[in-house]
């Protein structure tokens, strides 16, 4: 059974990662750094907790819906008053890893369209760069424009998502005609510059345009995973590495709900889902605007 298939890997991947933070413990132990860790964990009024909590939700809403992992890492971070771009490398930093285990079980179930990698991956690394650049210098000296430009678009994203349960299913139809090159730019450049939405931008828009969904997703996740990674080293080279406590959070919460993701996609309200979320970004986004403006 193809689930059971996803769910295995994911477990094994799961398996594995637990197993290697559970001797990194051991050995911080044993070499007398656990109380460094705790200090660190401490750190930011102890914000790797809420970030365990966020990344844990978030990939179980990316896991039924196909998207919005970026979306409300982005939102939740922008609203406790994070600098723009170090929300962007903290998700990009953690969700290189959440990327890569998705990649590898949709390689594994054969859910991948080579030639669609090719025409998104190479446009969206080079939009990625860009973004990533971008923000680093305008996040930098123009924190607070760029924090209301981004909590605009997760604004936008919140109305997306929200109509998103009140679609009617599209029929089957002729594939139209998609500029892969244009969308893998624009989709790289924005996911890198805001934290997120290549899902609601490029996964959508193959969908709407009749792509056939597994290799729209499997073949969309892959690209993502080489975007992430390509601006997760961005962002160390132009910033370093910041925000240990935010990064180990978003990470560990995210790879204990990976392998689950495949059962929870048969079994959650995706209807419910989409306007509790929607409204929830619509709600956090419109609270960082206001905060913004008038503070």
């Amino acid at each position: 059974m193809v689930i059971s298939r996803k769910i295995q890997i994911r477990l094994n991947i799961l398996f594995v990662t637990l197993a290697v933070l559970f001797l990194t413990v051991l050995i911080m132990y044993e070499i007398g750094y656990l109380d460094q860790l705790g200090d660190v964990l401490a750190k930011d009024n102890y914000i790797f907790y809420w970030m365990l909590l966020v990344g844990f939700l978030a990939e179980i809403v990316a896991g039924s819906m196909g998207m919005g992992y970026g979306v409300i890492c982005t939102t939740t971070l922008l609203f406790l008053n994070i600098p723009p771009h170090i929300v962007s490398a903290s998700i990009h930093s953690a969700e290189s890893f959440t990327t890569a285990a998705g990649s590898i079980s949709h390689i594994r179930l054969k859910n991948v369209s080579k030639s669609l990698v090719k025409k998104l991956a190479i446009p969206a690394v080079i939009g990625a760069i860009i973004g990533a650049v971008c923000l680093t210098y305008l996040g930098e000296y123009y924190a607070r424009i760029t924090k209301t430009v981004i909590a605009f678009y997760t604004l936008y994203l919140g109305f997306q998502i929200l109509s998103n349960a009140f679609k009617d299913k599209q029929s089957k139809k002729l594939k139209r005609k998609t500029n892969l090159t244009r969308l893998g730019v624009i989709g790289g450049f924005i996911d890198s510059f805001a934290g997120g939405g290549w899902g609601p931008l490029v996964t959508g828009t193959l969908i709407k345009n009749a792509f056939t969904p597994r290799f729209a997703v499997g073949s969309s996740t892959i690209a993502k995973f080489i975007l992430t990674l390509t601006a997760a080293i961005t962002f160390f080279i132009t910033l370093g590495v910041q925000h240990w406590n935010i990064i180990l959070g978003l990470l560990i919460g995210g790879i204990i709900t990976a392998p689950f993701s495949a059962m929870l996609t048969a079994k959650l309200p995706v209807k419910k889902m989409f306007i509790i979320i929607g409204t929830l970004v619509i709600v956090m986004s419109s609270i960082t605007i206001y905060k913004s403006v008038f503070s």
